[in-house]
């Protein structure tokens, strides 16, 4: 795949206006508040995974209308704690997998909550979910986790998601093995953009890590790509003729864009210009609205892999530094 995008040095300055409904702080904090009124109810129920370095609990907590959520909280064994914690939300169709998938953060000697995504992890994924969504949204879509609920924000899915991911950082929160004042929110494509979301919406994050973000820019997105995730909103438009405009109403209250715009704390982000399914300007666009300290790896030669391995080396030498 050739550089498809704008260069390097329009990318760096691309900041297109947000877009953002009048409402969109008053929408997600009625979110939230709703969401408050389920109990969290966290479970951590001791799980044997064999792992003779790593302790592993399988944990079950209240996401969005009181729906049961799923996690594992792998944690290093016989660390002093409290220790920091690094929740990890996953790319987009992945499941929560084994506790053995997830073992990095803990090697670096943070405990790890891995968060399972609603619906997602039992198609076309290498990694099983164990999370059903019980809410369906109502409206025709097409196949997939785009579309659903999409004619009305209330209803749409990443509604439920984003405030599934909240509540884990505040799950995370209340385990006597996490350091309630250090929690860094992590995730690559669908978890980037959760990630994103998550960190401006939550008080309680104190650093990001965001790779190869999905779930921003939407309207360039669906333009300038032809890969799914994106396409399955073209695929409903191409058939559900006048809608357009609804749609991007609702995407409005999701963009990246806008919870970027909302976080303050420290944020290392990843880019591929190579990258078909997020393009690097949607990336840019989210970056370069991140209100807080922020720095960007730039892969110039890698599609949506992004830096892979080496930058995992780079993400734990900023978790190194940040203790």
């Amino acid at each position: 795949m050739p550089l498809f995008d704008l260069p390097l040095d329009q990318l760096r300055d691309y900041r297109p206006e947000s877009g953002e409904p009048d409402d969109f702080d008053a929408f997600w904090k009625r979110t939230l508040d709703e969401s408050s009124a389920f109990p969290l109810d966290p479970e951590f129920e001791p799980y044997d995974g064999a792992l003779s370095t790593v302790d592993v609990h399988d944990v079950t907590f209240s996401g969005w209308g009181g729906h049961r959520i799923r996690a594992w909280l792998n944690v290093p064994a016989g660390a002093e704690g409290p220790l920091p914690c690094v929740v990890h939300y996953l790319g987009y169709g992945g499941g929560r997998g084994l506790p053995h998938d997830h073992l990095v953060w803990p090697a670096a000697g943070w405990a790890t909550l891995l968060v399972d995504t609603r619906g997602q992890g039992a198609v076309n994924s290498h990694s099983a979910g164990s999370t059903p969504d019980p809410h369906g949204g109502g409206n025709p879509q097409s196949p997939g986790f785009m579309t659903r609920g999409i004619l009305d924000p209330d209803a749409y899915y990443y509604r439920r998601v984003f405030t599934d991911a909240v509540r884990a950082v505040e799950v995370a929160r209340t385990h006597p093995s996490v350091d309630p004042d250090r929690i860094v929110v992590h995730g690559g494509s669908q978890g980037g953009g959760i990630a994103q979301a998550v960190a401006g919406l939550s008080p309680h994050v104190k650093a990001a890590l965001i790779d190869v973000p999905f779930l921003s820019h939407f309207r360039r997105a669906v333009e300038i790509t032809d890969k799914d995730p994106y396409q399955e909103i073209v695929r409903f438009l191409a058939t559900q003729h006048g809608l357009a405009e609804q749609v991007f109403r609702t995407l409005s209250y999701f963009d990246g864009i806008s919870f970027a715009a909302r976080a303050t704390v420290p944020a290392l982000y990843s880019v591929a210009l190579m990258d078909t399914i997020c393009p690097p300007s949607t990336v840019f666009a989210a970056y370069n609205h991140w209100a807080g300290p922020k720095e960007i790896e730039v892969y110039p030669w890698n599609n949506h892999e992004g830096g892979s391995s080496a930058h995992r080396a780079v993400q734990l030498r900023m978790l190194r530094d940040l203790g």
